[in-house]
């Protein structure tokens, strides 16, 4: 009896993790790729539900995705769609994201961030305050900019950062409209500055970052990067912790991300737009 008990609590869990749908968000830590924080999510939450990934003879598909890449050593809000929900979220990736960054005067990575091999180092020591005040009115707007090559955009179905990592020889992509709604700088402690971005679908911190410092006739790269929030989701609000990658949890998530889905204004797209960009989508049959 106490074997069926637990089948059926099984089965139940299941049954509700496979009627789950809509959006909601999670915290991803520094480190993994976002598409492995996205297959733990999924690991998790089939091994609660008793599901077995192998020979699984369920007919029923858990569809699972996020709503664009978060660097590996970045943080922040990660929008993951799951069920119908993984159609909305080309919606993520067109629309706003915030940003906090800590760059780095002085010192130029290959990666524009610090998991990068250092390829230039220049002096700072001429960089006040106001001049990079100055510098980031020219990066508020409509801009362009080249994306990094270490990046998850593709060249021939494959990404410029595993061509980078392999050692082929990768062009620039030409540079592309993006749009920047809000810069400000945070805080200045020479060689470190904190910059809170708010921005478009397409764009790279990281390159701004890199741009800033050769306007400033020095050169800059990424320190830490974080993003607080993406569409109506939230890091302090929102996104779940990964003690709570639950049914449950991500059940009563679901339901209140409804509500903040109908009340988010809509942004007009820029007519970029960015091939090689898209949400990733996870099924496990």
């Amino acid at each position: 009896m106490a074997g069926e008990a637990g089948g059926g609590a099984l089965g139940r869990a299941a049954d509700k993790l496979f009627s789950l749908s809509g959006l909601f968000a999670v915290r991803k830590p520094k480190g993994p790729t976002s598409a492995a924080v996205l297959n733990l999510l999924k690991e998790r939450l089939l091994a609660e539900a008793g599901v077995q990934t192998k020979g699984n003879k369920r007919n029923q598909v858990l569809k699972i995705g996020h709503g664009g890449t978060l660097d590996s050593a970045a943080t922040g809000v990660l929008v993951v769609g799951i069920g119908k929900g993984t159609k909305m979220l080309g919606t993520m990736l067109a629309g706003s994201k915030k940003y906090t960054a800590i760059g780095m005067l002085g010192k130029a990575t290959d990666t524009l961030d610090a998991t990068g091999k250092v390829t230039e180092e220049k002096p700072y020591d001429q960089v006040t305050k106001g001049d990079l005040e100055n510098v980031l009115q020219k990066f508020t707007g409509d801009i362009m900019q080249v994306p990094p090559l270490y990046s998850a955009l593709k060249k021939d179905g494959e990404r410029l950062s595993t061509l980078m990592k392999r050692g082929e020889a990768v062009e620039a992509k030409p540079a592309r409209p993006v749009r920047v709604y809000s810069l400000s700088l945070q805080q200045f402690q020479p060689p470190l500055f904190t910059l809170d971005v708010e921005c478009g679908g397409g764009f790279y911190v990281r390159s701004l970052v890199n741009d800033i410092g050769k306007e400033l006739s020095t050169c800059a790269s990424v320190q830490e990067l974080t993003r607080t929030k993406q569409g109506p989701f939230t890091l302090e609000e929102h996104a779940l912790h990964e003690d709570k990658w639950t049914i449950d949890e991500i059940a009563q998530s679901l339901e209140h991300c409804r509500a903040l889905l109908l009340g988010e204004p809509a942004r007009k797209k820029l007519k970029t737009e960015h091939p090689g960009e898209t949400a990733v989508v996870c099924e496990d049959k």
